[in-house]
């Protein structure tokens, strides 16, 4: 598993539809780019374990561990919880 540092996290990308609840067609770039987080450095504040995030998308570090790709983003890019 990886250990991140400082205010880094690690979570698993999710993917997201294509197609809002009322029928409409997202762009790829208008879709919002949500997480579970796996773990968190020590200086984060903010985010937990089991955590979903919605994260600035084109902020992240792509990370391939035992055929499991993950994602390494700091707190401040971490736009919400849900």
């Amino acid at each position: 598993m990886l250990k991140p540092l400082k205010d880094y996290i690690v979570a698993k990308k999710e993917e997201t539809k294509n197609i809002t609840a009322s029928g409409l067609l997202l762009p790829e770039k208008e879709k919002p780019a949500y997480a579970v987080v796996e773990s968190v450095g020590k200086d984060v504040k903010d985010v937990k374990k089991g955590d979903k995030i919605i994260y600035k998308e084109y902020s992240t570090t792509p990370v391939k561990l035992d055929a499991t790709e993950y994602i390494l983003v700091k707190e401040e890019d971490v736009l919400a919880t849900l």
